[in-house]
């Protein structure tokens, strides 16, 4: 005969009318013949079946309103989900339920207390009351296969109270079930979960997850093949995902490991819930109700999974209690007396520690047990402490347990390794530290306030590629968007090749869009419009700076100086800079040394490929010939697209201001045409390069001839272009002189060795390099010891959304490498 499977579903899953369809049409979709449900009540009634207790201990207690409502809601999901006769028979038997609930508070509010017994009796009900509800909906749905079969749990369930909690007595409860279900039974059981009876008849619950409890129970008096516990989550968690955002479902776990985690405060599943199950080597799965697709956790004796840890939780807060002095070193006994005087004062003790030199002693108790605790110690060991064998008893207050957790740890190299690197790398301080010999758990104290910052680090260790980066791209204008898209495509593919790149932040210069995980790429300027916040720039570095993940970059595509102002800080605390905007690599001296030296200091990098020649490789290359050792005589260019295109096109047959125009129409200048024709962006350029070359230059020490005339630097844009005809003459004179003698006119910055640095209108022989471009081209000539008598070109497209972006994501990519990464 087919064997069972037993379905626990949690207060969640049948919160409401929606919930209650939801677990049918699970339980309906399965194709086992035999198969038990157990339910919780619905969400949040147990609790208020205690509130109602609480209240009627109170004076001039009122409760029959607060009846009433818990009446009203399960009426109410009854006529929604059965027939009107079956919701009749429903009621009245809520109806009785809820007189007897009201007489017992009646007692409750008389006597002013209330009796373990009875607040058992009456919180027990809303199992009662869910389960009635879901066998006559599941019989009335008629997809089942079978019966239809409602099962009290008081009826079968008898157990015995002990210091231990509920021990079930197995001979009796497998004879009460054997006596209510048919032999050859299929169908569906609807079980009461939670509630029980004791040895003397009277009924009791199984504690807070008793539920679960329930479930693993039933499993092994019905011999079941699997147990599924369903709840609102898709399994068993890595980490808590409050404080954790990337953590991850864990396939598989065995039973130890399950218990460990959930001994460490993770909500896995209780151990108690369990010991049924792993006596009689049954699987238990974790699933969510509201994803029953996804494949959730197995917890069994023999997990196929390949991680070496399953799991990294916390226990918070605590106390550190420790022990110190000469006179406990050799003598025996001294712990016996310690766990004992703790053991007399019901001190629970979490974790202890003790070093070979037995010179101290130090454990970790629940915070708030932390007084009685050094009155107990103080007690047992009065005498030394007065003698002065024993010198101090230390408590320490706000303390985090962190516990890395999995089965696979066990003979593993490097896993100790790694968590305490994770830990120093977060400059995060270890109090204390115990690991067994099974090798299954490594704990560690820390201070509490790093408790949240200590579980992420370590997480991030085990669970995130090492080259995990968290982006934030400020400026998603012309470049920054045509950047998004670019890493947008290449996000999968590079995620393939072991890099994961998380854009966490965009922000304009009003508003930014901050994600927790990673932003949809695909939408990204609608939810920046819809969802995005005020700007606010430290804010969005605090951001984007997550404990939790390994790398942090920011990517400035802004032309402002104001926040290239923010790099020297960035640098500092960690963070790497990518960007393609000239204003800190070419403002103050002082402030490029200070942003040289902070990210030297910090071990942070500072990329700005894309500031000089977009995609083109100068910068690199500069610095190539200088590793290698060759000295760099001078380095002349074309450094502007916009005045490359100007005098490639300018023949004399029309005006230069005519060119201008056209230019801004087509989109080859600045909104202002002003913002080329100055120079002020070649200058800043040369700057650039000038102190890649080792020059201490500033920009007062560039001789620019700009081309715009003194008299038409104020005024808009527009009238710039209506006043410029009036030079164009000077342009064509300068161009006819020029061909005269065989040159022609280029655009062109220089800087030498000397620190000479100019940039202007130069003639060249028509055979130059410089004269012979497509319309738009940049092109950088150096001149060295090893490239002297025929110097390195480099040319190729230095302006345009498109190539800008890529040499930004060439910076990007480039940073990763410095990381460790290995596309």
């Amino acid at each position: 005969m087919d064997k069972w499977i037993v379905h626990k579903f949690g207060g969640s899953s049948v919160a409401d009318a929606a919930c209650f369809r939801r677990v049918a049409e699970i339980v309906e979709s399965s194709p086992n013949p035999r198969e038990a449900v157990v339910l919780s009540a619905c969400r949040g009634v147990t609790d208020a079946l205690l509130g109602l207790v609480a209240l009627a201990e109170k004076p001039d207690a009122y409760f029959p309103s607060a009846i009433e409502a818990l009446k009203k809601r399960h009426v109410e999901l009854a006529r929604s989900l059965i027939s009107r006769e079956a919701c009749a028979t429903y009621s009245e038997q809520l109806e009785r339920d809820c007189r007897d609930i009201a007489g017992m508070l009646q007692t409750v509010r008389l006597i002013r207390s209330s009796t373990y017994s009875m607040r058992d009796v009456i919180s027990g009900y809303g199992e009662i009351w869910s389960t009635r509800l879901f066998a006559p909906y599941l019989r009335e749905r008629g997809r089942i296969q079978g019966d239809v079969l409602w099962i009290d749990a008081r009826e079968v369930v008898i157990v015995e109270w002990g210091s231990l909690g509920p021990a079930v007595q197995w001979a009796a409860s497998e004879a009460n079930l054997q006596r209510l279900v048919p032999p050859g039974f299929t169908g569906r059981l609807i079980v009461t979960g939670f509630v029980a009876t004791t040895i003397k008849g009277i009924q009791t619950t199984l504690g807070r997850n008793g539920s679960d409890f329930s479930g693993s129970i039933f499993g092994a008096l019905l011999g079941a093949a699997e147990i599924i516990i369903w709840t609102d989550v898709d399994g068993v968690l890595s980490a808590d995902p409050r404080l954790v955002p990337n953590a991850q479902v864990i396939d598989q776990l065995s039973y130890n490991e399950a218990m460990e985690l959930a001994y460490f405060g993770a909500k896995v599943i209780h151990p108690q819930t369990m010991e049924p199950a792993v006596a009689r080597d049954i699987p238990i799965y974790i699933r969510n109700t509201f994803a029953p697709q996804k494949r959730g956790t197995l917890i069994c004796a023999n997990p196929q999974s390949a991680l070496k840890v399953k799991g990294i939780t916390t226990i918070d807060p605590v106390a550190l209690v420790n022990l110190e002095g000469a006179g406990m070193i050799g003598v025996p006994g001294t712990a016996h007396r310690l766990f004992g005087a703790l053991r007399d004062s019901g001190i629970s003790v979490i974790l202890i520690s003790q070093g070979s030199s037995e010179h101290s002693i130090c454990f970790a108790i629940p915070e708030a047990q932390a007084v009685r605790a050094e009155d107990a110690v103080r007690r047992a060991f009065d005498a030394e402490l007065r003698d002065g064998q024993i010198q101090h008893v230390d408590v320490g207050l706000g303390m985090s347990i962190l516990a890395v957790v999995g089965d696979g740890m066990a003979g593993a190299h490097g896993v100790a390794a790694k968590v305490f690197n994770s830990l120093g790398d977060a400059a995060i301080s270890v109090r204390a530290i115990a690991q067994g010999a099974s090798e299954r758990n490594i704990s560690v104290v820390v201070d509490g306030k790093v408790g949240a910052k200590a579980l992420r680090a370590v997480h991030a260790a085990f669970y995130l590629s090492p080259n995990t980066l968290s982006i934030g791209l400020i400026g998603p204008g012309t470049v920054g968007r045509v950047l998004l898209a670019q890493i947008e495509t290449q996000i999968e593919r590079l995620r393939a090749r072991n890099l994961d790149l998380r854009v966490r932040g965009i922000a304009s210069s009003k508003r930014m869009l901050l994600e927790e995980t990673a932003i949809d790429l695909d939408h990204w300027a609608e939810r920046l419009a819809q969802a995005g916040e005020p700007m606010d720039l430290a804010k969005f570095a605090d951001h984007v700076q997550a404990d939790y993940i390994p790398h942090t970059v920011i990517i400035d595509c802004t032309a402002s100086a104001d926040v290239g102002i923010s790099y020297v800080t960035w640098l500092t605390r960690g963070i790497h800079i990518v960007t393609p905007n000239k204003k800190a690599n070419s403002g103050t001296l002082p402030y490029y040394r200070e942003l040289r030296e902070a990210g030297r200091a910090a071990g942070t990098h500072y990329l700005y490929e894309a500031t000089v020649g977009a995609g083109l490789p100068i910068i690199q290359t500069l610095r190539d010939l200088r590793e290698t050792g060759d000295e760099i005589a001078s380095i002349e260019g074309i450094f502007s697209g916009t005045l490359a295109y100007l005098f490639n096109v300018y023949d004399g047959t029309q005006p230069f201001s005519a060119i201008v125009r056209d230019a801004k129409q087509r989109g080859y200048t600045e909104p202002d045409p002003r913002d080329d024709l100055s120079g002020s962006d070649v200058a800043r350029k040369l700057i650039i390069l000038g102190r890649e070359m080792g020059l201490g230059l500033e920009l007062r020490d560039v001789r620019v001839e700009s081309l715009v005339p003194d008299d038409l630097t104020k005024g808009s844009s527009e009238e710039f272009l209506e006043q410029l005809p009036r030079y164009d003459a000077q342009v064509a004179r300068r161009y006819t002189e020029a061909k005269v003698r065989g040159q022609v006119l280029r655009y062109v910055g220089r800087v030498n060795a000397k620190g000479e640095a100019t940039v202007g209108l130069f003639e060249f022989e028509a055979k130059h390099a410089f004269a012979n471009l497509a319309l738009t081209d940049n092109v950088v000539r150096y001149v060295t010891s090893s490239y002297c008598d025929n110097p390195l070109i480099i040319q190729g497209p230095g302006a345009g959304p498109a190539v800008t972006a890529g040499g930004v994501f060439a910076d990007l990519l480039r940073l990763t490498t410095f990381l460790g990464a290995r596309l």
